[in-house]
Parts: structure tokens; sequence; C-alpha cells
């Protein structure tokens, strides 16, 4: 019950997030709002700000690690996947983003077994189909134009799919305090670079979004790993489904967008396949 309860509030404070985000960028229409780069970077390093006083607790020492390349690589891969998702949750119906973000388990398996020589069965690639049919049903080609938000998300995931074969791997050997705050610490700098090309200094009442985003998004990753430890993926995944829920949510309350039949659909869709593929590799192991 614990776990369900963490990865249920871990979906709360990703789509209060994402909403957040919408509101600093200014949405869609608005030339005035910081750009999705520069709120990246203030993503990072008040997510950082947040995790200290978890760090001081455990103890610093809890940032030993025998594998800092793999820190590196997925720091490098995750600020890719975090300036795209982000561009694309100015212009894109926060539902929409959000079924869609679901491929990104779906991706980390096709990685897997193209560079990892994992082996799939008929089930596996049944279950990839059933989810990659679901974003077509989203994106709907031919019966609406595709937007570039959508087309940003589905990149972010795949570049997100990458970064989770990274920490699956990592959770082996590092805890998960240990990988939220090497995010931090390699992400700041690495996001700070595309930042200043199109940097404009916040107002106060943007410093406060600004701070708002980092803390949801270190306390939900915090509160996912926790989950994972609590219970077994297979009992609380199927809760993660609330993420879109809550996405409807405050995409109504924000900006009064009403999710489409299709997205519900594409998303549960979407959702089913990556939770069957999540379920087959945990019986495996």
């Amino acid at each position: 019950m614990k776990g369900m309860i963490l990865l249920v509030l871990a979906g709360a404070m990703f789509s209060c997030m994402h909403g957040t985000i919408r509101l600093v960028s200014g949405g869609p229409t608005s030339t005035e709002g910081l750009h999705p780069f520069e709120i990246a970077f203030f993503r990072n390093i008040f997510g950082l700000v947040v995790l200290l006083p978890l760090l001081w607790n455990v103890g610093f020492s809890t940032l030993r690690t025998t594998r800092f390349s793999l820190h590196l690589t997925r720091a490098v891969l995750q600020v890719f996947s975090m300036m795209m998702f982000f561009s694309a949750l100015k212009i894109s119906p926060l539902a929409d983003a959000t079924a869609l973000s679901f491929l990104a388990p779906l991706f980390a398996t096709i990685g897997a077994i193209l560079f990892l020589g994992e082996k799939a069965k008929i089930r596996r690639w049944t279950a990839l189909a059933v989810g990659f049919a679901g974003a077509l049903i989203i994106l709907r080609p031919g019966f609406q134009e595709i937007s570039l938000g959508l087309v940003l998300v589905m990149g972010a995931s795949a570049i997100w799919g990458g970064a989770m074969l990274i920490i699956k791997s990592l959770a082996k050997t590092d805890s998960s305090i240990s990988i939220a705050a090497y995010m931090g610490i390699l992400m700041t700098p690495m996001s700070l670079i595309p930042a200043l090309y199109v940097w404009r200094t916040p107002t106060p009442e943007e410093f406060v979004g600004l701070f708002i985003i980092g803390a949801f998004g270190s306390i939900g990753h915090v509160m996912l790993a926790q989950a994972f430890k609590e219970a077994e993926a297979t009992a609380i995944l199927p809760l993660d489904f609330t993420r879109l829920i809550w996405a409807a949510i405050v995409g109504y309350l924000l900006f009064a967008e009403v999710p489409g039949l299709w997205t519900w659909v594409g998303g549960g869709l979407i959702f089913s396949a990556a939770t069957y593929v999540a379920y087959r590799e945990t019986r495996q192991n």
C-alpha cells in the first residue's frame, strides 16, 4: 500500500511540475515566458538544492561510485530528453504529452534487444506493436496534422528510454539518492550552456515557479524510486496510469484543456503494453 501511495503521489508531482513548466514558459502563443532551455537549467539547479538536505541526512559518502562514466552518459542523454520534453510541454496539451511519454519503457525494451542482446519472444514483440499502435491512435497521421510538440515528446521518450537502461543498471550498485544527486550535479552545468543562449533574468514570480518545478521534480523522483523499493513493480505499475489522470486534471484546471477520446484510448494501449513488458521482465528475472 505504501508503494502504491508513493507512486500515485509521484505522478501528481510530475503532472504539477509539467503544468508549472507550461505556466512559466507562457504557453504556445506567448513570447514573454521563459525559454524551455532556461527552465530546464533551473529545474536542475533547484532540484539539486531540494536534494541537499537528503544528502546531508544520509551522508555525502553515498556519492561514492565506481561507475561515474555511466552517470555521465545518463546525464548527457537526460539533458537532451529534458530540453525536448520541456519544449513540447510549451506547445502541446498536457494529457497528450503524458500519454506519449508512456512510450519510454517500450523504447528502452527495443534498446535492450538491439544493443544489449536481450531475447524477445512473440509476446514481447506483440506488446511493443500494441504500444506503438497506441501512439498512432494519438497522432492519427492522415487524419490530423502531426504537431511538432508531439514529435518532440516521442523523441524525448526514445532518448529517455536509453537513460532508463542506464538507471536500471546503476540501481544495482548505487542508491536512489545518489542517482538523483548525480543527475542534478552533472545536468546543471550541462543545461546551463544552451540556457545562456536564450537567457532572460526571471521575475520574482517566475523564480517561485522555477523553484516549484525543481522541488516537484526532485521529490517526485525520490518518491518514484522509493515506491519501487516498497513494493514489487508488478503490484504498483498499473497505478502509473494515474499520471494521465493527473495530467488531465491539471490541464483542465490551469488551461481548460479537455483530452479527447483518442488520447485516452491511445494512452491506455501504450500504458498497457509498457506494463505488460515490465511484468514479463519481472517474471523472467
